[in-house]
């Protein structure tokens, strides 16, 4: 059993160390309010990524909150759509993103939603992307909680670490 679990260890840490790690950042609106995302974007093979998002949606200025959420995307490449013959690569993917506002009233959101986007490869180690997303939008607030249709946009740059 200790040598089956080491194996697997092994095995594992074998398949991320060859993947590219990315930081990047990004502006984006969601549902009429912009917004600044940090994020941490891992291949998970040549075709498809794993992006890991803190959202700080425009803090909520006038209302006279805060409000920070983050997402989760699993990004994968349009098949037959390689960098080789063109530097953009399009992709799909999915995701779940919540937040949390705090403020003159507390809420607290889930959107799983669907991605669409496309990546253009600047240089090796820089590429600047645009992408959309749309998904149902869950609402838990203190004075009323809905479900609605969420959407959303993003345009930003990823930044190969180590390259």
């Amino acid at each position: 059993m200790k040598k089956a679990l080491i194996g697997l260890l092994t095995l594992s840490a074998l398949s991320t160390a060859s993947a590219a790690n990315y930081v990047g950042g990004s502006v984006s609106i969601k549902n009429g309010i912009g917004g600044l995302n940090l994020h941490y974007q891992q291949d998970r093979n040549a075709t498809s990524a794993m992006r890991y998002s803190l959202d700080l949606d425009a803090l909520n200025v006038g209302s006279g909150g805060v409000s920070v959420g983050g997402s989760v995307d699993y990004l994968a490449n349009i098949p037959n759509q390689t960098a080789m013959t063109t530097p953009i690569t399009p992709y799909y993917g999915l995701g779940l993103g919540a937040g949390v506002a705090l403020g003159s009233g507390s809420a607290v959101a889930l959107y799983p939603h669907g991605v669409l986007g496309a990546k253009f490869q600047l240089s090796n180690p820089l590429s600047i992307f645009a992408e959309g997303n749309a998904g149902p939008r869950v609402v838990l607030a203190s004075g009323a909680s809905n479900v609605g249709f969420g959407w959303g946009a993003r345009v930003g740059v990823n930044y190969m670490i180590g390259y």
